[in-house]
């Protein structure tokens, strides 16, 4: 694409941020008042708090509860400027980026592009699992689970009606476990009194994770309580177990095991989402770039990457560190004071993670947390696990408008042990054809 992109040349060093997760908004933060014009691209509008997608896809939040636009919470900060767009390409050489709206010249120019769903090759699962990456994704799968049920009051045969109300989750990580612990309260406390006519007791909810343990990174005190809390709410935990192929109705595993569902679940493992136009070598096979000791890409001077698309190698983490939130908030932060110090002529310090712990939860009154205090490790279940994380993840949204909102509806959900957001608006992951559907007279 030619010509260069309608943006003021401010006549100081440009900080071009691509991708505004948590290390991108971080960095574009802590350059507020630096000596420095920082453009922030994104093919989105706004910063989403991808730790709670998972109670969008179950009705217990609104999407807008956990996004806030770039505008709004940069909007005062004078030097920093968004487009909406895509970056297409790089040319480190000439230092500028090639973006579906033009060209984007920069002085710095930070990669913060996350992470997109890996299907290890597998283009059947890709086409038919549902995985969970965005808002979109969150509202298609809340789309379809209920969908599902309302279809399910129609369907007489009862091989179609266990595949509407069975869920296949691939995956035993947090996302995979807080998912199986909202479907488990959905089928304990709302769906009897949503659809009466459905014996709920056909739901089956299904935990499938291909390593010996849930939660892998977390203490096994914690990984054995995990696995504990969802088989009393009636999930069956398959450890050791692979999906080997779905066709959008049967899962076959590899202990030769069929589940027939139509709704498959994916969070069993992510894959890095680079921009083409840098050199092979800086690209891992993990898919992530490898960065130095302050986040800049191998081979560039002026080329960083942070958060989950870096794989920084060190003694305690050789294979680059957990792709969390907590790595790339903090990574950003240091990348801003780093730049500021390189725009001052000043060497940039070495980046160090602080690990502040791993929190998830199963629901109601049952969550865990491995947390460090001082220095020394702690481990928290039940109510008092469950508290922690409220705490933290309202406290950790980006505008108050956000915790307010979250916080209300968590109160009310808590109250009534209601999930009030079950609508469908917009799209549905494979649909039952309508042949499938019983004509019987109502």
């Amino acid at each position: 694409m030619e010509g260069l992109t309608k943006i003021e040349d401010l006549g100081m060093p440009r900080v071009v941020i691509v991708g505004g997760g948590f290390g991108g908004l971080e960095l574009a933060k802590s350059l507020a008042k630096a000596p420095v014009q920082v453009v922030l691209i994104d093919k989105q509008n706004y910063h989403g708090f991808w730790p709670l997608l998972y109670q969008v896809a179950t009705a217990g939040l609104n999407p807008d509860s956990i996004v806030s636009p770039f505008r709004k919470i940069l909007g005062e900060q004078q030097n920093f400027y968004f487009r909406l767009a895509e970056v297409e390409s790089i040319d480190a050489t000439a230092q500028v980026v090639e973006t579906s709206i033009g060209l984007l010249r920069y002085d710095y120019l930070v990669l913060a592009t996350g992470t997109t769903s890996n299907f290890f090759g597998d283009q059947q699962m890709a086409a038919n699992a549902i995985s969970l990456k965005n808002v979109t994704d969150a509202i298609e799968l809340r789309n379809t689970l209920l969908s599902n049920f309302e279809q399910a009051l129609q369907i007489g045969d009862q091989d179609q009606l266990n595949s509407m109300l069975d869920f296949v989750i691939v995956g035993g990580g947090p996302t995979g476990v807080e998912m199986a612990g909202a479907l488990a309260e959905l089928r304990a406390h709302v769906f009897p009194r949503d659809y009466r006519e459905l014996d709920l007791k056909q739901m089956d909810i299904y935990v499938v994770q291909s390593g010996p343990v849930l939660l892998k990174g977390m203490s096994a005190e914690v990984s054995e309580k995990a696995k504990e809390y969802l088989q009393d709410l009636g999930v069956e935990v398959l450890l050791d177990t692979r999906v080997k192929s779905y066709d959008g109705y049967t899962a076959t595993l590899s202990s030769g095991r069929q589940l027939i569902t139509r709704t498959l679940i994916w969070a069993a493992g992510v894959t890095g989402a680079p921009i083409k136009g840098l050199a092979p070598e800086a690209l891992l096979k993990s898919n992530r770039y490898q960065v130095n000791e302050v986040n800049r890409v191998v081979g560039y001077d002026t080329v960083f990457a942070i958060g989950d698309i870096a794989q920084m190698a060190t003694e305690k983490y050789p294979d680059g560190h957990p792709q969390v939130a907590q790595p790339a908030i903090q990574q950003g932060r240091l990348l801003g004071d780093n730049i500021i110090r390189a725009v001052g002529g000043l060497p940039m310090q070495p980046f160090e993670y602080y690990d502040k712990g791993t929190m998830a939860t199963v629901g109601r009154h049952r969550a865990l947390a491995d947390i460090k205090v001082f220095g020394k490790q702690y481990h928290l279940t039940g109510w008092l696990g469950w508290l922690a994380w409220s705490l933290v993840h309202v406290l950790a949204l980006v505008s108050f408008r956000n915790r307010f909102a979250v916080f209300i509806t968590w109160a009310w959900n808590y109250v009534t042990q209601d999930k009030g957001m079950r609508y469908i608006i917009g799209k549905v992951k494979a649909p039952l054809a309508e042949k499938e559907v019983s004509k019987a007279i109502v």
